[in-house]
């Protein structure tokens, strides 16, 4: 009797078992059991198409990524998610199953920053004042992503109409932290996006670079950045800060990812003149140039005005020069150092406040769907953040006039001076691309503006048009990230892509944050 009542319990045991597992709670915990952290697009395809994986799954897999980590951390990376992203999934789920072929970005959910037009979701450029504003369009790239298959996972937060390089704050969403570390700060203005890939919140993400805020955000948070040459992506649709300077771009954990992305969002764009420049100079795709032995025989410009300085921190400078070293361990020829003659001198009042004209200009191109109609009923409004509004006072002060103070970086003397000169170091000393650390000093901390903050990107893109790409270069001992700035010539992405896979293969600084594996 006893081992029929043993039985009967082993097998109502069972029963239940088979009962929860087969429950869609249990499915969907197993559905998470794939692991998205630091995954790459390669991989995902990879099981999409071993039936490992689903958009759908996938899709839903980030959703609770972000549900859990992003606000319960007080990250705050995200301003809203895609309420289709769903939908979208199942779609390209179907497509896939009817034609047996993915496209290029096929499911790969993007974090997208807030100044990007988004046709079914808020862009505000973290601004109160155009909170709930949905553009009748997407932006260029956006539409891009969409035609490759891309999903369009989330807005991210950003520094407020990107004013800061040193924080992300927004009136529209508050403070983003940095996932190494919640006491410190992603950089900015591109400081949501950075945080979110790092933590493994998207795939990958989109930012925009006025003159860091790509570059300064990745190096803060482990990542690979690419400010593309001037004119190589289109700006349509994107809120503008200063036009002449702004660019926009992919923000990965790896080069591979970085570059996919980059070979869908560049190109001539007729909404925007300036993209004429790149016509016949964009490869079929740049995952070509995806080379471990990139550096051999590769001439490295050391350019020391940034390491020398005397803010500069003595961690983040040795970790520089263990940069160099293993970039001539991989056959580089190292030019050190790298000089540009009268750089000082060249680099004076380069700076030129167009943000009134632009933003203007950017609400007029939308007629009567503007959220507001100028830069003045913006300030009237009182809907900013209180550290910016210096800044907004600062922009008013400059004249309404109907063309802009400066020209683009192409035509505008100072600027072509400066390019020539650079160009023309490079040239003199046989140099392929130039290399300093992208920021001086690790992230500084949140409560704490008067640390030391180390910006090493104001200078030469953005004002020279040439591309730049931040590569993880290593960790402070207090386990900060740090990046390596690499600068080519113009239209020479293929030549840094080459440089830092090969550095990238060869140190595999890439590491995710702990609190979000």
């Amino acid at each position: 009797m006893k081992a029929f009542h043993k039985l009967i319990s082993t097998l109502t045991l069972s029963l239940i078992l088979i009962f929860f597992s087969l429950s869609p709670a249990c499915q969907k915990k197993g559905k998470e059991k794939f692991s998205v952290v630091e995954i790459s697009i390669s991989e995902i395809h990879k099981a999409i198409k071993s039936k490992k994986l689903t958009c759908e799954q996938l899709v839903e897999i980030y959703l609770n990524r972000i549900e859990r980590y992003d606000q319960k951390t007080k990250l705050n990376s995200i301003v809203v998610t895609n309420s289709h992203a769903l939908e979208r999934a199942q779609k390209l789920d179907k497509e896939f199953q009817q034609t047996g072929k993915l496209r290029s970005l096929h499911g790969i959910p993007v974090i997208v920053k807030d100044n990007y037009e988004t046709k079914n979701m808020q862009t505000t450029a973290g601004s109160e004042a155009l909170k709930g504003f949905i553009p009748p369009d997407d932006a260029y790239q956006v539409k891009k992503l969409r035609e490759a298959g891309a999903v369009i996972l989330a807005k991210s937060n950003m520094a407020e109409w990107a004013f800061s390089p040193y924080q992300t704050q927004s009136s529209v969403s508050g403070i983003t932290r940095n996932p190494y570390d919640l006491s410190k700060v992603p950089a900015g203005s591109s400081g949501g996006t950075a945080a979110a890939v790092a933590a493994n919140l998207g795939t990958v993400g989109l930012g925009t670079d006025t003159g860091n805020s790509i570059r300064g955000p990745s190096s803060h948070c482990c990542l690979v950045g690419i400010r593309p040459t001037m004119g190589l992506t289109s700006r349509d649709g994107i809120i503008p800060l200063y036009l002449r300077n702004d660019i926009s771009g992919p923000m990965a954990r790896t080069v591979e990812d970085a570059a996919r992305v980059l070979g869908v969002i560049a190109g001539y764009d007729p909404k925007d003149p300036i993209t004429e420049l790149c016509q016949g100079k964009v490869p079929d795709n740049y995952t070509q140039f995806l080379d471990k032995d990139g550096l051999q025989g590769v001439r490295v410009g050391v350019f020391r005005f940034y390491p020398e300085m005397p803010t500069a921190d003595l961690e983040v400078v040795a970790l520089f020069e263990k940069a160099v070293q293993d970039m001539k361990a991989q056959g580089a020829k190292i030019v050190d150092p790298f000089r540009i003659s009268n750089f000082g001198e060249l680099t004076n009042n380069l700076w030129c406040n167009t943000f009134r004209h632009d933003v203007n200009e950017y609400f007029d191109s939308l007629g009567e769907k503007a959220p507001v109609k100028n830069l003045t009923e913006v300030y009237n409004s009182g809907k900013f953040s209180l550290y910016i509004k210096k800044r907004l006072y600062k922009a008013l002060e400059v004249p309404v006039s109907e063309e802009p103070q400066c020209q683009d970086v192409y035509h505008e003397p100072r600027n072509i001076r400066f390019r020539k000169a650079v160009l023309k170091a490079m040239e003199d000393q046989g140099v392929d691309v130039i290399v300093y650390p992208t920021w001086n000093n690790p992230p500084r901390t949140l409560t704490n503006p008067k640390e030391q903050p180390g910006d090493n990107s104001q200078l030469i893109p953005p004002h020279t048009g040439m591309p730049a790409l931040n590569v993880p270069m290593g960790f402070t001992k207090k386990k900060l990230p740090t990046g390596l700035q690499v600068v080519g010539k113009l239209f020479h992405e293929p030549q840094l892509i080459r440089v830092a896979y090969a550095y990238e293969q060869a140190t595999n600084h890439r590491r995710p944050p702990k609190k979000f594996d």
